[in-house]
């Protein structure tokens, strides 16, 4: 053979030379012997970009096509690491497999034991020894895209996804985002906030925790409802003393730069949506007891068990510098997160405090907010901060949109009270209500206006703003102040309330996600006087390409001339002040009417008066001598149907 030579002259040299020879031969035999062990493994073995090792398929589901969210594609080409427990060190610097790596059609789906929570799972994420983590069933599958891609656009992608249902757990995985089996089995849907399962989910998140931290890694634990605006691993690096740094519900600012806040001074409830925990003796027993008092009473909320855990003992502080404070067991070091930069549905969507202080947020999650899961998601797209599909910015039928014009008179002159607040909001749902009208009449779908408040909204009776934040008076107030979004959005039979109307938050057409062809079809249209010079009813623009449509259009006339436009993606008009009289067939119109009185909610509260809110009524100025007042009687206590 042609390798005996070499031997023969090996048996013929010196003792050294021949160990080399030895040495070379029998490492090409290991050698070749792992590279067919690798051709014959990969043939028997299910791809996948992340999961901590290949496994045989026994399952035969198969993605043809993987779905894919196109916003959020990443396709740098990276190389995982693979690292079994032990064999490194947990602070190795390892480059992780990029998140919204779509696995190739044809591949299968692995058996779903494989995406069991093990340390050896989450390892696969890790990086600089942290891991962030949090969890949901199929109903937030938005929001969890939405935060997976708020922190993989920041170049965080050491995080991982709990998953409740297999529903969920299959989508992420067809998307490449990292996910694991919470074993919960529960419903797809949408559950709603404050409901007996809704307070499983909140235990589940306690479950998490106490498995997680004895792994040995730093866990950032956040609610699906949050998105992060900027990277915040090198903020909660800067307290590696801390065991566990929380958010907070503190409203008004106890510093005014980007330190912790003053635990002193923060006499708000500790918001456990955002929490940063490192695996220290003082923190896994806290996880532990929070659970163990969960599972002994199943009517502790979790949050409150936490905050009687927490500040069981709170003081004194660790040191002048750092703002921790001994906590729990007089052992736990616990940092307060600014609510200035992580921000709650308050300090971000109604006092902007970060704006104020001149501060850059890290994150803001959607609390303190009035219409559920829908309020939520449209805050978010208020704040462009929701990442949506394509087709959202281009939908069948168009866009109307409308400039409010509102008198400065109204904004800021006066006292900002009861009565002066409710003029301006007033004025606001008139235009509104006939913008409503016009869109449902030409099928497109209603862009929101900036709605502007003299008063905030709370769940209590209060002088106007709460006392000591940063709110300012006039303020652009989210739609759920003054709205049922939820309502809004709720599907209703035709034939009772006419027609669905879409709408879309106040910000959308601003958003950077808006396609080039939505932007470039556009009519501007501006209301005339009938009879002033060049304003008739016509479908021709003027040199600017504007039109100039005349006041108080009938139904027929609307038809008449924006037929001529239904094409175009964008209509815009210049008011809605006098804009339409009125559906011509009445019961269109009063299946109308029955729609959007449902529309309105409620402000909320008057100082030492039970009940304290006061009804916005869309048809207020139908009726003679309405004035913004609570309900006088329990006969009169419910919405102006």
């Amino acid at each position: 053979m042609a390798w005996n030579k070499p031997l023969k002259e090996v048996a013929t040299s010196r003792p050294l030379f021949l160990t080399i020879y030895a040495t070379v031969i029998v490492g090409i035999l290991v050698s070749s012997f792992y590279v067919f062990s690798a051709v014959f493994s990969s043939s028997n073995s299910v791809a996948s970009p992340w999961l901590p090792n290949s496994v045989a398929s026994g399952d035969d589901r198969t993605q043809t096509s993987p779905p894919s969210f196109t916003q959020a594609a990443n396709t740098s080409n990276q190389v995982v690491a693979r690292i079994s427990p032990g064999s490194a060190s947990q602070h190795t610097k390892k480059t992780l497999e990029p998140i919204w790596k779509v696995l190739p059609p044809g591949s299968k789906m692995p058996p779903l034991e494989t995406f069991k929570l093990t340390k050896e799972l989450v390892q696969q994420r890790v990086k600089d020894n942290v891991i962030v983590v949090t969890f949901g069933n199929f109903a937030f599958m938005d929001f969890i895209l939405s935060w997976v891609k708020s922190l993989s656009d920041k170049g965080v992608d050491n995080l991982l996804i709990g998953a409740m249902d297999t529903k969920l757990l299959e989508a992420l995985y067809w998307k490449g985002i990292p996910v694991f089996d919470m074993g919960s089995h529960m419903s797809t849907i949408d559950v709603g906030w404050g409901s007996p399962t809704f307070h499983k989910m909140g235990r589940e998140k306690v479950m998490l925790i106490d498995s997680i931290l004895p792994f040995g890694f730093e866990l950032l634990m956040c609610d699906t409802d949050m998105v992060w605006l900027k990277n915040p691993l090198p903020y909660l690096a800067r307290f590696p003393e801390a065991d566990v740094l929380t958010s907070s519900d503190q409203v008004s600012p106890t510093v005014v730069d980007d330190r912790l806040d003053d635990w002193r001074q923060t006499g708000a409830a500790y918001n456990i949506g955002i929490f940063h925990w490192r695996p220290t003796p003082s923190s896994i027993k806290l996880a532990k007891e929070w659970k163990e008092m969960l599972v002994a009473d199943d009517k502790v909320w979790d949050q409150n068990g936490f905050n009687d855990l927490v500040r069981r003992q709170l003081g004194p502080p660790v040191d002048e510098d750092s703002g921790l404070v001994f906590a729990y067991d007089g052992e736990l070091k616990l940092g307060l997160l600014p609510a200035s930069i992580f921000c709650s549905g308050h300090t971000y969507f109604v006092q902007a405090m970060y704006q104020q202080l001149r501060l850059e947020p890290y994150a803001v999650h959607t609390t303190f907010q009035y219409a559920g899961t829908d309020g939520k998601r449209h805050r978010l797209r208020e704040a462009m901060v929701f990442y949506d599909p394509p087709e959202y910015y281009d939908t069948p039928g168009g866009f109307l949109a409308f400039k409010p014009n509102i008198p400065k008179n109204m904004m800021l002159d006066g006292e900002h009270n009861i009565e002066s607040h409710f003029a301006l909001v007033n004025y606001q749902i008139k235009q509104i209500r006939t913008a409503l009208a016009i869109a449902s009449l030409l099928g497109r779908t209603l862009v929101m206006p900036p709605l502007w408040c003299r008063l905030d909204r709370l769940w209590f009776g209060h002088p106007g703003v709460l006392e000591g934040s940063l709110t300012r008076q006039p303020f652009l107030c989210p739609l759920d102040h003054v709205f049922e979004v939820n309502v809004m959005l709720k599907e209703f039979p035709e034939e009772e309330l006419g027609p669905a109307i879409n709408i879309r938050e106040y910000s959308f057409l601003d958003n950077p996600s808006m396609p080039k062809q939505v932007k470039d079809s556009w009519l501007d249209v501006h209301l005339c006087q009938e009879g002033s010079i060049g304003c008739e009813v016509s479908n021709s623009t003027n040199k600017a390409g504007i039109l100039k449509f005349p006041k108080r259009g009938t139904e027929e006339t609307f038809k008449t001339v924006f037929s001529h436009f239904k094409d175009v993606k964008v209509i815009q008009f210049s008011s809605m002040q006098d804009a339409f009289l009125g559906f011509t067939d009445k019961t269109k119109e009063e299946r109308f009417r029955k729609r959007v009185k449902r529309y309105t909610g409620i402000w909320c509260c008057v100082v030492d008066h039970t009940p304290g809110h006061i009804y916005y009524d869309i048809y207020w100025d139908e009726k003679p001598g309405w004035k913004p007042k609570p309900p006088q009687t329990p006969e009169e206590d419910h919405p102006p149907l």
